[in-house]
């Protein structure tokens, strides 16, 4: 894996992003902003899981003059998510937000835009310059005839500019679409023009199961390139699972490590233990785990300690029986129906 790409450092509340920190873990919250209770809930739902910065959609009054009374209630820092309307960002920061999500292209005229960069460097705010596909300038779809990379950042390129006209770059910026290869590639050529931090992620990247193919696909090029300081996977899914999905990314990459690690072999013919009903409780009862820890589950009492002798723990079953071992070492004997229960005494779940 690459080197990480040095960019700056820009700080969103306590949470530095960039400039060689570790990659912070993001998700969006899906309920109405403006029920202060059920949106507290699921903040402290992702907080659990390990969210790290929380983004909320504002998409009217009633959604900026909840912010402050969400914020007294979690840990995280918060972002808001503003689009059309400058007087919501406005509110917004009034509100207390640690930061911004705008596409200055939507916001109106130039001057609506300065009163928003205004307000967030009276406050210290990042701006997150926010380039999505389904939403770019009319005149370079024109351009380019689709919302092809260099399209994507030549937007973003005149949204940097319009903000560092009136003097302001505590900036971050996505460039983000629902096709992997475009976002990959439109990330790549502003990595390579750009030190401003990037916050990565494949859009609208669909329910779980493809959605986590084309998060860990897109993803995980970019992070094993060096490039991306923050990142979120987009799923239709409660969000605490794009939170799972985004440390198991990072966890896969070995560039942070937060929970349980669980291999697992596919089974073959030499199996006679129900390996798949085991793996499968195993992982959902270390899901929340908070302790980094490697463990696996065989089905070959012959070869699995061998071949997960890196696992910090592990159970490998034989007919009717199996092992507990750590290290690839053999620690005991047990019957099938002992195995699980024994292991996850040793874990101490």
């Amino acid at each position: 894996m690459k080197n990480h790409k040095k960019t700056k450092t820009i700080y969103v509340g306590r949470v530095p992003v960039g400039g060689g920190n570790p990659i912070t873990v993001q998700s969006m919250t899906k309920t109405n902003t403006g029920d202060v209770e059920a949106t507290v809930n699921q903040i402290m739902s992702l907080e659990a899981a390990g969210c790290e910065i929380i983004r909320l959609a504002v998409p009217d009054m009633d959604a900026a003059k909840a912010l402050s009374k969400i914020k007294k209630s979690i840990n995280i820092p918060m972002i808001a998510d503003i689009h059309f309307n400058w007087r919501l960002a406005i509110e917004a920061v009034k509100q207390g937000v640690d930061g911004l999500r705008i596409n200055p292209g939507n916001i109106g005229a130039r001057w609506k835009v300065k009163e928003v960069i205004t307000a967030a460097k009276d406050k210290n705010l990042p701006i997150r310059i926010g380039v999505n596909a389904g939403s770019l300038e009319k005149e370079l779809l024109k351009k380019y005839g689709h919302p092809e990379p260099e399209a994507l950042v030549e937007s973003a390129k005149r949204h940097i500019e319009m903000l560092e006209d009136m003097d302001f770059r505590d900036i971050k910026v996505s460039l983000k679409a629902s096709s992997v290869l475009t976002t990959i590639e439109a990330c790549r050529l502003f990595s390579e023009r750009y030190d401003y931090p990037l916050h990565i992620g494949v859009s609208e990247a669909g329910p779980p199961f493809t959605g986590i193919i084309k998060s860990s696909v897109g993803l995980g090029i970019l992070l094993s390139e060096g490039i991306g300081d923050t990142i979120r996977v987009s799923l239709t899914a409660e969000p605490v699972e794009e939170v799972r999905v985004a440390y198991g990314i990072l966890k896969a990459l070995s560039i942070r490590k937060r929970g349980a690690e669980i291999i697992s072999c596919p089974t073959c013919g030499r199996c006679n233990i129900d390996l798949k009903g085991l793996a499968t409780e195993v992982e959902s009862r270390l899901r929340d785990i908070d302790k980094s820890i490697t463990v696996a589950v065989m089905g070959c009492i012959v070869n699995g300690p061998g071949e997960a002798r890196e696992a910090d723990l592990g159970i490998a079953g034989g007919k009717g029986r199996g092992i507990l071992f750590k290290k690839g070492k053999i620690v005991k004997k047990l019957k099938e129906e002992e195995l699980l229960d024994a292991l996850l005494n040793e874990i101490e779940v």
